[in-house]
């Protein structure tokens, strides 16, 4: 009996999880369909078969330089993870192994700035953004990314130094490390899999970015969200191109996160179990 109840929980937990897998691939792949159709197909409706023609993505490739944006999108998604990790690597190691009575205070702090609407402080940034040159950079992108990141990093890589023992650090201090020594040669390579899962992760929240990117460029360091938003023209939307051009931009991320997933996962669940 009871062997029969664990298999129907079993088999309800794999039908739910593909359910959801299910919900979540949908609209990846009915962009992907929209793309193969003719304009008239993807204004016509809902519609699964396509006609099959690659044309949309000549002529987003004809139309637009595709090599630039993708080109931007690298940069600064790397370039601002980089930063996020040089900045949160020793932020987090502070607070996991000198923590004060205010740690929790400060990072709840740092939590809630990704609470607060990025429309509200929009001008301000503009307008600091006009007045020191960063405006359509790809210096100044790279720096807001980092900023609007950086509270996930600090977060994602405390957690992860919390598990690891401090009396291993300890013992390097005796033995003669110092401040450097002890976060680059001691704490880092014991928290490879954390670091990973957050370089991942902030890649992938640094490229899908659009509300920053759209606002703060306008064709020099514009990546492919910017690219996207190209697409829609006082004629209206052109829904197959539409779809080709997010079909391209999606692409490179779905095949980076798929072949580092195991890597991803595992960074996840690092320290989960002791």
């Amino acid at each position: 009996m009871a062997r029969s109840v664990t298999t129907r929980h079993k088999v309800i937990a794999t039908v739910a999880a593909w359910a959801v897998a299910l919900l979540i691939f949908f609209p990846i792949l009915y962009t992907v369909v929209t793309s193969l159709k003719t304009e008239p197909e993807a204004i016509a409706g809902f519609n699964l078969i396509p006609s099959f023609t690659l044309d949309n993505y000549v002529t987003v490739q004809t139309q637009r330089d595709y090599i630039k944006p993708f080109t931007n999108s690298v940069i600064l998604s790397v370039g601002s993870t980089i930063l996020a990790l040089i900045i949160g690597i020793p932020s987090a190691w502070a607070m996991a192994f000198s923590p004060t009575k205010r740690t929790k205070d400060v990072l709840m702090w740092m939590l809630s700035t990704k609470m607060m609407p990025a429309v509200a402080v929009l001008v301000p940034i503009y307008l600091m953004f006009r007045d020191f040159g960063l405006l359509d950079t790809r210096i100044g992108l790279t720096i807001m990314l980092t900023l609007i990141n950086l509270p996930i990093v600090i977060w994602m890589l405390y957690t992860y130094f919390r598990e690891i023992p401090g009396e291993i650090l300890e013992a390097a201090r005796m033995d003669g490390a110092g401040l450097w020594q002890e976060i680059v040669y001691v704490l880092t390579p014991m928290a490879v899999p954390g670091i990973a899962s957050t370089l991942l992760l902030n890649i992938i929240l640094a490229w899908n970015e659009s509300f920053w990117t759209i606002r703060l460029t306008t064709a020099t360091a514009a990546p492919l969200t910017a690219f996207i938003a190209s697409f829609s023209s006082p004629q209206g939307l052109f829904w197959a191109k539409l779809s080709a051009a997010s079909t391209m931009a999606i692409a490179p991320i779905l095949i980076m996160g798929w072949f580092s997933q195991k890597q991803l996962v595992r960074g996840l669940t690092f320290g989960a179990v002791k």
